[in-house]
């Protein structure tokens, strides 16, 4: 798997990170979920995982080419709002050795593979559930 690199939230030490792929995904490298009360929430399937990361992240995906980076819809279970203001994104644990090679990843984070065309849906305008959702950010 390529990557290219799209961007981080700083320039000091590692951090959450997000890319492209050559096979049409993102990768999200953020930070590994440990709060129990958060994990009961989600309906993680094997092979998958969540990471938390700033919302902020996300504006780096206009350097991908799409037309901004603010998530503007909530969906299920990719991606969920907590209530510091961060997005849990779940995904297929990313286990390529090449990916993972041309990525610093300390041992508190970890990295999720998410289709372009979800992350995409996430931009467009809120719908029905998706305002109800972000009016109540998970607990």
């Amino acid at each position: 798997m390529k990557l290219r690199f799209l961007g981080k939230n700083s320039n000091i030490g590692d951090c959450p990170t997000l890319y492209a792929t050559d096979r049409d995904t993102h990768l999200v490298q953020g930070w590994k979920i440990y709060a129990n009360d958060l994990l009961m929430q989600l309906d993680i399937p094997e092979g998958d995982t969540a990471v938390e990361v700033p919302t902020e992240l996300f504006e780096h995906l206009t350097k991908d080419g799409l037309p901004a980076g603010e998530i503007r819809r909530l969906e299920d279970p990719i991606m969920i709002l907590t209530p510091g203001g961060t997005f849990i994104v779940q995904g297929r644990e990313v286990t390529d050795t090449e990916a993972l090679s041309q990525m610093e990843i300390p041992d508190y984070e970890t990295v999720v593979e998410v289709p372009k065309a979800a992350i995409t849906a996430l931009l467009e305008e809120p719908r029905g559930a998706d305002l109800q959702r972000r009016a109540q950010p998970a607990l």
